[in-house]
């Protein structure tokens, strides 16, 4: 049995259909097992003819990727506007349970340290930790860990910008804190943790002391009695010691197979004096390290969770000692791989040294991979949602590619984004109307929104793109994006400037598709404004300077907008008659 005549024209119409739109939300290429499914899906009848069915589904997917991104949009607009007109629907995906969790008594929390904004992979754990908390009915917490003000000195408006970046990605929170606010607090668990002969003050230089540890024995300090090392404590709170001079101990097994948990230090000296905090200034000499902070604010603050990255697995074995010295019972602890996305800068400190050798604006630079730069690029926050939810919690490490990240947004961006012309180096051409015409650019094709440009009877110059030059000289026919279908009868010079001359030989769209004739974007030479586009490209950013549409003029900064056959480019700015945009992707 094989496919009759009308089930085999239905069966490809259909693969014709969703070919184009996998196409159109992944880049330019169509999935044949995706094709394959939708068709089964949609023609039920088809499924006991798989082979033949493969085979005309792997023919129109072949013919699909063959075409340019803007070739397959253009006919997938035209032969299914349906297909694009649907709604994006967000598929949930149900967040995994939590371990010994209870509705209602949930707590959850986010802890950025200040020394930069966030980026990509800091949005994992904020968003998962904020999701978990509403969706458990429970609290979520927003702690700022910047108890390092020499190595990892805090930015001071970075307290702001992460706040910014938060609520930017839909995440409002119930209680806020900054721990060095908390110092005093911290001074109290330490001496209460002397007391219980949890915690040692060690005058033992770092080189003495991981002699001792290798060795896997307790430096001389350690077996000190309780009111020694409370009197030493109290000494160095007073200012006693300088820096490098003493550091407070938590103990731990000196026999632990990683050296790194041997009795690791919980509190140092800084020298404020010379390393002032932002926040505190010179106040206080003596840090908690991210171990002892993070352990006593998650006890304190009724953390019932922590979803953290996997390379905190050690900094949960050694703040399980603190909690057992304590009497306290640890939170329940999921760590994940770490998520990184190629083709934008990750580095905090690849940024920062950019930032300082380059005069960079310090966190929403498009190069960067932080919130603000990809926000800046045109990334919507769903887009970052939809990363978050497809990853999850999982154990891996989650590498995700530009090109996938584009594929997501253009989906969500797509509906919202209007069309504008612009060329690109631009070249003149020349044609005559016999009569006046007009000219139709569809704003965007869902709504069917079209600008209407109007021709008087005579001789038009238009400009077009440099770069469609060898292919509408090639094939010698072309048509101007909603206007006209032309021929080219030859050159003129002017100096160095060339000017294609024309002549019209109709203006039917429909005789334009069935010549297959090259479709290019035109701007009118005395309505044009100069756009500048930002293209990111690794650690350059590319400026080119193009020709767009004056009605680009009334677009808002941060709009995102659709340069046809360029790609998306978010409005950066408008400035009488110019506007900078940064592009986003295809």
């Amino acid at each position: 049995m094989s496919l009759d005549k009308s089930l085999l024209e239905k069966v490809r119409n259909v693969a014709y259909k969703h070919a184009l739109l996998n196409a159109y939300k992944h880049g330019g290429k169509a999935d044949l097992k995706a094709v394959i499914s939708k068709i089964i899906a949609e023609i039920p009848e088809s499924r006991g003819l798989i082979k033949d069915l493969i085979g005309v589904a792997k023919n129109i997917v072949d013919e699909v990727n063959k075409m340019s991104f803007e070739e397959q949009y253009r006919v997938l607009a035209e032969n299914y506007p349906e297909a694009l007109e649907e709604k994006i629907v967000e598929q949930e995906r149900k967040l995994q349970p939590l371990p010994n969790a209870t509705r209602g008594k949930v707590v959850t929390r986010f802890a950025p340290n200040p020394d930069y904004t966030i980026h990509l992979g800091n949005a994992r754990p904020a968003l998962l930790s904020y999701w978990y908390a509403r969706e458990y009915e429970g609290r979520f917490i927003l702690r700022f860990e910047d108890t390092d003000p020499r190595t990892k000195s805090p930015y001071p408006e970075a307290y702001e910008m992460i706040k910014n970046d938060l609520k930017w990605l839909g995440i409002d929170w119930d209680e806020e804190y900054i721990q060095s606010m908390r110092l005093p607090i911290f001074y109290s668990i330490v001496k209460e943790l002397i007391q219980r002969g949890g915690a040692y003050v060690d005058k033992c230089s770092d080189k003495e002391f991981k002699k001792y540890r290798l060795l896997g024995k307790g430096c001389p300090h350690r077996s000190r009695s309780v009111d020694d090392n409370l009197e030493e404590f109290d000494k160095v709170i007073s200012g006693y010691y300088s820096e490098g001079e003493v550091v407070i101990r938590i103990k731990t097994d000196m026999a632990h197979p990683d050296p790194s948990v041997r009795d690791w230090v919980g509190m140092r000296i800084i020298d404020t004096s010379k390393n002032p905090h932002p926040v505190v200034g010179s106040k206080y000499i003596l840090w908690p390290t991210y171990n002892l902070a993070c352990g006593i604010d998650d006890h304190l603050m009724g953390v019932t969770h922590v979803l953290r990255a996997r390379e905190h697995l050690s900094n949960t074995v050694k703040q399980k000692y603190l909690y057992d010295h304590m009497g306290w019972k640890y939170p329940e602890t999921i760590h994940f791989g770490r998520l990184s996305l190629e083709g934008v800068i990750l580095s905090k400190s690849k940024m920062r040294d950019m930032v300082l050798k380059q005069g960079l604006k310090p966190y929403d630079d498009p190069r960067f991979g932080t919130l603000s730069g990809l926000r800046r690029r045109g990334v919507v926050r769903e887009t970052i949602w939809e990363i978050v939810r497809q990853v999850g919690i999982k154990h891996i490490d989650a590498r995700i590619s530009f090109v996938n990240l584009a594929s997501i947004n253009r989906v969500r961006i797509d509906p919202i984004s209007k069309r504008y012309m612009a060329v690109e180096e631009p070249l003149k051409i020349r044609f005559k109307l016999d009569n006046d015409v007009e000219a139709h650019v569809i704003r965007h094709p869902s709504t069917n929104e079209k600008f209407t440009y109007r021709f008087k009877a005579g001789e038009i110059e238009l400009y077009v793109s440099s770069r469609d030059y060898d292919t509408i000289v090639k094939t010698g026919y072309f048509r101007l994006y909603g206007f006209a279908n032309l021929k080219i009868i030859g050159e003129t010079y002017h100096g160095l400037s060339k000017t294609l001359v024309c002549e019209v030989t109709g203006f039917s769209h429909e005789e334009a598709v069935f010549k297959k004739l090259p479709i290019i974007q035109w701007v009118k030479p005395d309505e044009a404004v100069e756009v500048e586009l930002f293209t990111p490209k690794e650690t350059k950013l590319v400026v080119s300077r193009l020709l767009g549409e004056r009605a680009l003029l009334e677009r808002r900064v941060n709009d995102i907008v659709q340069l046809i056959r360029i790609g998306f480019a978010r409005i950066d700015d408008v400035c009488g008659d110019s506007v900078k945009m940064i592009y986003a992707h295809d």
